[in-house]
């Protein structure tokens, strides 16, 4: 895992990132969660700034570039 991406994420946001790897909509996110969908984008827009990139897609493939989060995870 990248630790300097890693240090600023809090356990939920990688929680919401694993999600959005994994193709998740906010709305399925909010669900699996047990939270609003307006929680979900606040955290999304958080990872989007903590990683520097402007939408979901770039945050994904970084995640999976850089190890933050492993695809063939269960």
């Amino acid at each position: 895992m990248n630790s300097i991406m890693n240090k600023n994420m809090t356990d939920r946001e990688l929680e919401v990132l694993n999600y959005v790897v994994q193709g998740m909509t906010n709305l399925e996110i909010a669900e699996k969660l047990m939270i609003t969908h307006h929680t979900v984008k606040a955290h999304i827009a958080s990872i989007l700034r903590k990683m520097g990139v402007k939408n979901r897609l770039s945050a994904a493939l970084l995640a999976t570039k850089k190890g933050i989060i492993n695809l063939h995870q269960g």
